[in-house]
């Protein structure tokens, strides 16, 4: 097994599945079987999940919201989603907590890395939700800080595109798509992966990154087996 602990980050709009806005309970469970498959090989699973099918604090905040009110709406979301998330794992035999990092002791326990850490080696996926608790931070920010704060081997970002691309593939169809990549590369060619304070950070901490498709069954677990699978943003360049 090529990564022994992994964050996974997921995107909001990633459970919506067919639909324009919410969870679909069909791609929620199709999501927490890829991830049990995972955990039954032994590996240790952390998840980051966004907020955006429910609340996107910026667009709010593009609509004359205040900023940090709509950002914390956000946050919010995001608990929203891995709850739901966490039912669909319970769901299907997978052991979870579900970690805050703002405290709402009724529904979750307020982030602490070493019991997060200790849940981790216990073989339970842990779900972090409430993003970095602060805002004008994103989802992707939060992912690689905890990603950091758990000692991950790496960061997978599942998309609904099977890598990075030289341009968006969905609109430009000469796209052509990138294997590996260096983090130098990624600023020179002003390829999009994450927001530039999390991509900073992961550089900055020797913290590698794939993004790949997670709707292709199989995916997460051909990735965490060390497989060419979406692209790879490797930290030693």
């Amino acid at each position: 097994m090529k990564y022994k602990r992994i964050l996974l980050k997921l995107s909001g709009e990633a459970l919506m599945g067919t639909q324009s806005y919410g969870i679909e309970p069909a791609q929620l469970q199709t999501y927490a079987r890829e991830i049990k498959a995972v955990v039954e090989l032994g590996v240790q699973v952390g998840i980051v999940i966004g907020g955006g099918n429910i609340f996107r604090g910026m667009e709010g905040a593009g609509k004359g919201m205040d900023r940090v009110q709509a950002d914390y709406m956000g946050m919010l979301a995001t608990m929203i989603n891995g709850l739901a998330l966490q039912g669909a794992l319970e769901a299907e035999g997978v052991f979870t907590r579900l970690q805050s990092a703002i405290e709402m002791d009724k529904i979750a326990e307020p982030f602490i890395r070493r019991k997060a850490i200790r849940h981790l080696e216990k073989g339970r996926v842990v779900i972090f939700g409430g993003g970095t608790g602060n805002p004008y931070f994103t989802t992707d920010t939060a992912a690689t800080l905890r990603a950091i704060e758990i000692e991950a081997d790496v960061i997978l970002k599942g998309t609904r595109v099977d890598g990075i691309y030289s341009a968006d593939p969905e609109k430009d169809h000469t796209a052509t798509k990138y294997d590996t990549l260096t983090f130098s590369e990624v600023y020179e060619k002003g390829l999009n992966v994450m927001d530039l304070t999390a991509f900073t950070l992961s550089k900055e901490n020797e913290l590698p990154i794939v993004v790949f498709d997670m709707n292709a069954p199989g995916n997460l677990t051909r990735v965490v087996r060390g497989e060419v699978v979406g692209t790879l943003v490797d930290p030693r360049g």
